[in-house]
């Protein structure tokens, strides 16, 4: 069984920072990759980033390239979303979740799901 719970959200201004952590219990295998995904109410699930678990390769959405980095340290079994230059736009739930396979952008890639953090950023 795998848990991962997310932490990090909260309230900045426009052009500030946060930084999410998810945090992974229960083992983690090479073959897997960690996302970060976002939703507004009444609206889809939104890929944000991803990261291999075996050698960090990266995958961003064009709309937080640039501004957002995902990270992950294998000692601690956690993942970061490093989020810089926020828009208000950026306000969402955001949700990290764990890839078993297909595409790294689609949910139905993802296996595994944390309970999300609110950030909200206002202008």
């Amino acid at each position: 069984q795998v848990k991962l719970v997310e932490s990090g959200g909260g309230l900045v201004q426009a052009g500030g920072s946060l930084r999410l952590s998810c945090a992974i219990s229960g083992r983690m295998f090479d073959s897997y990759a960690m996302g970060w995904f976002r939703q507004t109410p009444g609206q889809e699930r939104q890929f944000i980033a991803a990261i291999t678990w075996s050698g960090g390769s990266t995958y961003y959405a064009d709309s937080v390239k640039g501004r957002f980095t995902i990270s992950s340290d294998k000692v601690k079994n956690t993942v970061y979303l490093q989020m810089n230059s926020l828009k208000p736009e950026d306000t969402a739930v955001y949700y990290c979740a764990r890839r078993f396979g297909g595409s790294y952008y689609y949910t139905t890639s993802y296996d595994y799901w944390g309970q999300g953090t609110q950030v909200t950023v206002s202008s």
